[in-house]
């Protein structure tokens, strides 16, 4: 997920004045993005009416878990997190009515559903807001923190710890190899992926190692195989939960693929006539692969 150019990433100390009713809200529940379910209209966003319809009695700004995260197309984007009682509020609200449309999704499952645009404003929202809910108590004395620089960071009052959003970096590698029947891929499947996809390799970098290292590591790792060649090909952040994708093209050099046991449920080289179902286009593995492909 890549922000848009019209999105303006900003902080509480830059809070608009006034709020007004122009705001858009993100409102998430236990992972789910608010969406109306009606075809026939806009998905998103959910009226701000209807925001403050459904938080009665607490009035939008002062809702405890409300985040600032920036401006789009020159208007304001608040991340807010229900909480079980407003939850039962908007089922409630809904009952009886035949088709409302209102409910909480994954983003994956939104895919091909929203703007491209408004699934990473949406990334970046639950980001903070997951930020602040795993962070409300000091990791190291227990006291319940509040944010600090603007929103930038949350900080405990009585030892002074000072806790950012965590970005995790991982890398990804596509490696390819040339055959006499043309170009081959090496893509794998994890257990967790849906039926019948395959992708590049990717894993999270270890304390002390470069993307490098990690590339090397992961890649024996996993299937087995050693690379030479390594070329950087772009980044993405990805909200699944808090990465920074940092990929890489790669050449085989040697060895035969042997899967890691839990990690890797099967790995395969393909043809480019001959691939299988590929990551979804928003993903920077879709783009990696597409690009290879390109080239050849």
């Amino acid at each position: 997920m890549i922000l848009p150019n019209s999105f303006e990433a900003a902080w509480e100390y830059r809070l608009p004045s006034p709020p007004g009713d122009v705001a858009h809200h993100f409102c998430f529940y236990r992972g789910g993005l608010l969406v109306s379910q009606d075809e026939n209209a806009r998905q998103w966003p959910v009226s701000n009416a209807l925001i403050r319809a459904l938080l009665e009695p607490t009035p939008v700004d002062q809702h405890p878990s409300r985040r600032f995260i920036g401006y789009w197309h020159g208007k304001a984007c608040w991340g807010l997190s229900f909480t079980d009682q407003e939850f039962q509020n908007l089922e409630a609200m809904q009952a009886g009515q035949r088709d409302s449309g209102l409910r909480f999704e994954a983003l994956r499952a939104l895919f091909n559903r929203l703007p491209d645009e408004v699934l990473a404003i949406a990334g970046r929202a639950i980001q903070m807001l997951e930020f602040d809910r795993s962070h409300r108590f000091c990791g190291a004395c227990a006291t319940l923190t509040k944010l600090h620089e603007g929103g930038r960071s949350r900080r405990c009052s009585a030892c002074g710890e000072t806790s950012y959003p965590r970005v995790a970096p991982a890398m990804m590698v596509l490696i390819k190899r040339e055959t006499m029947f043309g170009r081959q891929l090496l893509l794998a499947r994890s257990p967790r992926f849906p039926a019948g996809m395959y992708s590049a390799l990717a894993g999270f970098v270890e304390p002390s190692e470069s993307i490098e290292s990690c590339i090397h590591r992961e890649a024996f790792e996993e299937v087995g195989v050693r690379l030479r060649n390594i070329q950087y090909f772009d980044s993405q952040s990805w909200p699944f939960p808090h990465s920074l994708m940092i990929a890489y093209v790669a050449d085989y050099d040697s060895g035969e693929i042997q899967c890691q046991e839990g990690e890797i449920e099967d790995a395969r080289w393909f043809t480019l006539d001959a691939l299988p179902q590929l990551p979804h286009r928003l993903s920077i593995a879709r783009r990696l692969i597409d690009a290879v492909i390109a080239q050849a």
